[in-house]
């Protein structure tokens, strides 16, 4: 059996009127008149949003758009995953997988994809071309759902290495944030054999390393800790619920596409460095085609388990964990959680530590061209 196989995405155009109809029929809530973003998604800027998404945006073009692309599925144990290859223009392309996160999508990638695979065509050196491959997570996008519980970060890390077998990737580079950056970090502790090295631009949330009997945490330490305690108790509440309570929140989101944009668009807004304005850093078509996948798609409910499998299976390091496989951590300013070098060398093989002089959560999207740079500059030295 062909474990892999080229795929086309669908369109349907009663979708899209089902969509259109269903956000004409919206029961807008009430916002008190100085109601800010405290208490969530300002009201005129979502309705602003929708009339857009209901009148203007042209998800058939997107998909035109997205269908130039190569697309395929490789037939996992789980299920099939949905991901992009794209070979690399120079003399030996670098093998890398790019793994998004939560709420973002395969999508996040376009903008870096060519600069990686083509850097020639931008200024760079042909030498630090790669072959990249971007899959979509199990129960995002066009990736089935998972059949049962147990798809966390280093289930995912099992596919994504059979995935680079079947593709013909002896050993590869691995890069992601947010989710993707657990999944990242799972394939360097679990499968380091494979890997030439990781690059990070997160470092994930449940992440703990191992203190022995003595540990004397420093100054920055402590204080990134308390930081990210006062974080999760005003801004996590979104995570609990994914972790503890999906399916209930999944009615409401999956069957609403203004309650679903709210939910996803929040984070854009909060989290990229935009300064509150979110148009900023990501046009209207970008938010909506990300947001457009979800409601497609129907996999709201779906991307939340990963936040519950997480909860059951941190990244929380033993004594015998250690991720051998060199690193590079990429430090965006505006991201939401930034420990400081010292705690993520407890368990990584940190090479290179970038501070990057803007961008947020959503690095591949909001500074593609600073990303870039910065997985050329790391992976030049680790090339055969």
């Amino acid at each position: 059996m062909n474990r892999i196989e080229p795929f086309a995405i669908p369109f349907s155009s009663s979708a899209v009127q089902d969509l259109r109809d269903r956000l004409k029929r919206t029961r807008w809530p009430d916002a008190l008149p100085e109601s800010n973003e405290a208490h969530g998604v300002d009201r005129e800027f979502l309705i602003d949003l929708c009339r857009y998404w209901c009148e203007d945006f042209d998800w058939k073009a997107q998909v035109d758009r997205l269908s130039t692309l190569p697309h395929f599925r490789y037939q996992a144990e789980e299920g099939a995953v949905h991901f992009l290859h794209v070979r690399g223009k120079g003399p030996d392309p670098m093998p890398l997988i790019l793994t998004h996160g939560w709420p973002g999508s395969f999508v996040e990638m376009l903008e870096i994809l060519p600069l990686l695979t083509d850097p020639a065509a931008h200024g760079g050196d042909p030498a630090d071309s790669f072959d990249v491959v971007i899959p979509s997570l199990p129960g995002f996008g066009f990736s089935d759902r998972p059949r049962r519980q147990g798809m966390n970060v280093f289930r995912v890390a099992e596919v994504w290495s059979e995935l680079m077998t079947a593709l013909g990737y002896e050993r590869f580079a691995a890069q992601g944030g947010d989710l993707g950056a657990g999944v990242t970090t799972a394939l360097g502790l679990r499968h380091s054999e494979r890997l030439i090295g990781i690059h990070l631009n997160y470092i994930p949330g449940s992440y703990k390393p191992y203190l022995g009997d003595g540990a004397v945490l420093t100054e920055a330490e402590s204080q990134f800790l308390s930081n990210a305690a006062r974080w999760y108790d005003s801004n996590g509440a979104y995570a609990h619920l994914q972790a503890t309570r999906p399916q209930t929140p999944a009615y409401a989101l999956n069957d609403s596409p203004v309650g679903l944009a709210a939910w996803i668009l929040e984070k854009f807004r909060e989290w990229s460095d935009c300064d509150g304005d979110v148009y900023r850093s990501f046009s209207r078509d970008e938010l909506l085609t990300n947001v457009t996948l979800y409601w497609m798609t129907g996999t709201i409910a779906s991307s939340f388990l990963m936040y519950s499998e997480g909860r059951k299976r941190p990244l929380h390091f033993s004594a015998e964990d250690f991720v051998s496989t060199p690193t590079a951590v990429a430090c965006f300013p505006k991201e939401i959680s930034r420990p400081p070098r010292e705690w993520v060398e407890r368990g990584f093989d940190v090479q290179r530590w970038t501070s990057m002089p803007r961008g947020g959560h959503f690095a591949a999207a909001e500074e593609p061209e600073l990303l870039a740079a910065d997985l050329r500059a790391f992976f030049r030295g680790l090339r055969r």
